[in-house]
């Protein structure tokens, strides 16, 4: 069965309203929050950064069964990964079956201003790889002595920590971490809005390679997909929602080197819309969000979590609530039906 989530965008939002948003989605029926953890946000005017763990622990309170967790941290500049283990581990003993970690290898944006020197992106990954073993390792075991290239503890034990651990997913945007994932992971997260090819001929055949040279089975990892959708009755404020998050529009090698949110905003603010709504499936008929997204769905994604672009978060949450999620959740059912009558 699908998993419908709501993507906590704390780049553009105050932790109060935040929180308000992930209550709705609740009330909404969406099945999981997850909210980014940001030092620094994509632009100056109007943007935000509340801190992700203790947000999480507000919303645990205010919510009664919906899952909760990062997408995605860095554990391994701001924060020690045995540090972020820690963090989890509580937030899992206090929401118990309600938490989930997801990770990646960083932003230069979030870690430079705080005099970081940002690796390349091979040490980047090794830091990724060492951060998800040890933080496994600390909440298997007692008294955990790590000696890894990039981090080491000695004797280390997180004294409060849920019986079934805290369930890891590994975010990636290239093979390496994706099959980083496969070997090791319980879960698998990337972006919607990419090449086609990207999914289909690169990630997912990774993903599998890693998961068959752990001996695992695919059932194993559940494929997390954000999901960035802009929907609106009225279609002229779903394309103008997108204006705010232009910066994901601009190419890599347009934003290199910039940690600046008020460079960042100067570089987005300069694209047309049409630049900035093509991350994102722009449209103001439910069928068409689902004709979108299904392609997704039949690459094996089951848990899709919906990053809304606008401001108005609650218009956005009811509106698809009532016209795409039941679309989806129905064709979900009827798929089921057919495969077990095969």
């Amino acid at each position: 069965m699908l998993k419908l989530g709501y993507k906590a965008s704390a780049e553009q939002f105050a932790p109060r309203p935040l929180l308000e948003f992930a209550v709705a989605a609740e009330d909404l029926g969406f099945d999981s929050v997850v909210v980014s953890d940001h030092f620094q946000p994509w632009r100056h005017d109007g943007g935000h950064s509340p801190f992700s763990f203790s947000w999480l622990g507000a919303a645990g309170e205010r919510t009664k069964k919906i899952e909760l967790g990062t997408s995605v941290v860095a554990p391994a500049y701001r924060y020690h990964p045995g540090i972020v283990a820690q963090a989890m581990a509580t937030l899992g003993c206090l929401y118990p079956g309600r938490v989930m970690l997801g990770i990646g290898t960083g932003e230069a944006m979030n870690e430079v201003p705080l005099g970081v020197d940002w690796p390349e992106q091979k040490v980047r990954f090794q830091m990724l790889k060492e951060s998800a073993q040890l933080m496994q390792q600390l909440w298997r075991e007692e008294r955990v002595s790590f000696s890894g290239e990039h981090f080491q503890t000695t004797d280390a034990t997180i004294y409060d920590r849920p019986e079934e651990g805290v369930p890891l997913y590994i975010a990636a945007s290239g093979p390496a971490a994706a099959r980083l994932a496969g070997r090791m992971a319980d879960g698998f997260i990337t972006t919607s809005g990419k090449d086609p090819a990207l999914y289909s001929e690169k990630l997912l055949p990774a993903l599998q390679d890693g998961v068959e040279k752990a001996g695992r089975q695919p059932s194993e990892i559940e494929l997390t997909l954000e999901v960035k959708v802009s929907f609106d009755q009225d279609i002229d404020r779903a394309r103008e929602d997108t204006k705010f998050w232009g910066a994901l529009a601009l190419k890599p090698e347009e934003k290199m080197g910039v940690e600046d949110p008020i460079e960042m905003q100067r570089l987005a603010d300069a694209l047309p819309v049409d630049r900035t709504a093509s991350r994102w499936i722009v449209s103001d008929d439910p069928d068409e969000q689902v004709r979108q997204i299904q392609p997704y769905i039949d690459l094996g994604f089951s848990h899709l979590v919906f990053h809304f672009p606008g401001p108005d978060q609650e218009r956005a949450l009811t509106q698809y609530s009532e016209h795409v999620l039941p679309r989806l959740r129905e064709q979900d059912t009827r798929q089921a039906a057919s495969q077990r009558v095969a």
